[in-house]
Parts: C-alpha cells; structure tokens; sequence
C-alpha cells in the first residue's frame, strides 16, 4: 500500500483552529496501529550488482528425456511403460527419498529387476507407479529408460541484500531446466564468488552472455526458494556485502523515463550504466513489468546491450530499488525487461 499525504489549505478561522489542535490532541491519546506504522517506513536494502555463482540442486531427480534399452529380448523402455514423463521429478525409488544420479544408479543396481514403486511428482500432483529396470545388453546395468538431471550452475547477478536479516535475490526469475523448461524445485543450493573472465557480445537475433568462472568450495550463502520472481537464500555471513542501504519501490512509484542499473561485466567490479524505462505494466502476469533500453555507450560498447548472466542487475531510480533485470529481447539486444523489486520480495517473503 503507497503512503499518501494529503494537501490540505492552510487553516484560518479561530474554530478551524481549536478543530485542528483538538484532532492533532485526539490523535496522541489514540494507539497507533502496528500494522499501519510498519507499512509506512519502506523496506530497506542494499543494491548490489555482483556477478555470483549459482548451485542449484534438485528435489528428487527431473527426468529430461525417455530412451529405449537394448536388453536380450529386445528394445525396453520402462520408464516409458509405466507412464513416465519429461518432466516429471521422481523424488523417491520404493521408501528411498533419491536426490542425485548416482543414488538412483546404486539402487537400481541393488534391485537387480526387481519390481519397484516409484514416487512421481508432476507439476504440483503427486503420482505412485511400479515398474522394473531393464538390464541392458550392452554393459550388464540395469535402467529405467530415462534421462536424469540432478543439478544445475551457471552464473547470476545478486539484485539485493536486506543487510538487518541477511536476505538476499538474485536473477529476477526462475532457474529452469534447459531441455524441459521445467522450474527446478530446488533441495539444496548455494552463491559462490564469482568473476566475468568473457563476454559473448548480444547481436540481432542471437542473445549475448557473461561468461564467468566459480571459486569452488567457498559459498557466501545457502539457497531456500528457487521461484518464477527470483532465487532466494540467505548469506553465511550478513556483512559479506557491504553498501549504502535504499528504500525498495513500491510499483506506483515507478514511471517511464530515467534509471541507472548496476552490473558486473568485467572481472568483479560493479558498475553503474545509465537505461531507459521506457514501459511500466501493473498488470504483468509474470516477470515483465518493466521494459527498458540501455541507453549507456560504455555498456554498450562491452555486451551490446543485454546479455544472459545479467538477469538480476538492480534497477534504481529516484534513488529507490524499483526492480530488476530479467530478459533481453532476442531481436534487439539493447531492449530488455525487468520485474517490480516487491514482486521479488513478496515471492521471498
């Protein structure tokens, strides 16, 4: 809810007067509301701009295809048969809850074809199927006739720390799978440090990107939401990101005209690039509320505009966080979109 104030004209009369002084008196006796006293101090936070690496790890394992077996009877395909489908997230093989490759190669091996319950979750409905893994000819294994994925990493911009709680967002979006489309639903996952060692630079009909190298083994935070509005975690340690705190946005507030973004495209320095709002929708239904152009040369110049591993650049403007970078349009790289900061922050909340 936008905090208004209203204008009044100036009180002149003696009775006006003695009403106002009466009112002002009433209003020190009366309680104020904690609600209404929290709504009207906005939410505070760091903008930050900097390339991270993202470590996502599923919730069960996504099937990303189906295949036939070459068993001594001919072709197989289990999976198939009893009904499995891309996209589908297996999460548990009988009473075993399975999370990576390997977990769900061990047991099949242990089973040995033997009939098996698997427990399926398919968009948000979940599914119970038997079948039994097929032994392939070829190096003895036996299979289920599907194609699996159990991680994924990449590179991402950090939008915003909240430095009271040590929230952080990233990307603006979700982290899908690249065969399915599928939103992964995230079990574990992390930010590392990262660097921009390259960039791919964006060109009319073909989307540019970051390319970026991890610091293995050293996580600055842990993951808890992996959401169509952004990817959320806190920081192992608050004040890893330091920055001058500004207010977050309300969507009323933001208007057509001139914003700053923050971003990483070189190395790990941050740096400010001027862009034009140039559309605001309320009534986006996903991660487009906002259109911009990049109206910067220098950034122009480096990318071509927007490229992947942006997505989460922070959009200021009026010295407020009013959102973040999501997509670039594949036909015109100087153009992109980005979504409302409270979008991001409601789907972390």
């Amino acid at each position: 809810m936008q905090d208004t104030k209203e204008h009044r004209p100036l009180l002149a009369g003696l009775v006006r007067g003695l009403f106002l002084v009466l009112a002002l008196a009433m209003l020190t006796l009366l309680p104020v509301p904690r609600a209404a006293a929290a709504e009207s101090q906005p939410r505070m936070v760091i903008p930050l701009g900097q390339a991270v690496g993202i470590k996502l790890f599923s919730q069960g394992v996504l099937v990303v295809g189906l295949t036939d077996i070459t068993t001594q009877q001919g072709l197989a395909s289990p999976a198939k048969a009893c009904g499995i489908r891309t996209g589908d997230v297996i999460t548990h093989i009988n009473d075993t809850r399975v999370s990576s490759i390997e977990e769900v190669q061990t047991i099949l091996q242990d089973l040995s074809g033997e009939e098996m319950e698997l427990n399926v979750l398919r968009a948000e409905e979940r599914l119970e199927v038997t079948t039994r893994a097929a032994q392939c000819s070829a190096d003895g294994a036996y299979k289920l006739g599907a194609w699996i994925r159990d991680s994924m990493a990449g590179i991402g911009t950090l939008t915003f720390v909240e430095p009271a709680t040590g929230l952080f967002g990233t990307l603006g979006h979700g982290i899908n799978d690249v065969d399915t489309a599928v939103l992964m639903k995230l079990q574990t996952g992390a930010i590392t440090p990262a660097s921009v060692v390259g960039v791919v630079k964006g060109e009319d009909g073909r989307p540019g990107e970051l390319r970026g190298a991890f610091t293995a083994g050293e996580d600055l935070g842990n993951l808890f939401a992996n959401t169509q509005q952004g990817v959320f975690g806190y920081l192992t340690e608050n004040d890893t990101f330091t920055g001058t705190p500004i207010p977050a946005a309300k969507p009323e507030e933001v208007r057509e005209g001139k914003a700053t973004i923050l971003s990483t495209v070189d190395g790990t320095q941050v740096e400010e690039y001027t862009v034009e709002i140039t559309k605001v929708c309320h009534s986006a239904t996903d991660t487009r509320d906002l259109m911009l152009k990049v109206t910067d040369q220098r950034l122009l110049d480096r990318t071509g505009g927007i490229v992947q591993g942006m997505s989460g650049s922070p959009i200021i403007q009026d010295g407020k966080l009013v959102g973040a970078v999501t997509h670039v349009l594949v036909n015109d790289p100087t153009r992109g979109y980005g979504i409302f900061i409270e979008n991001m922050l409601d789907a972390a909340g």
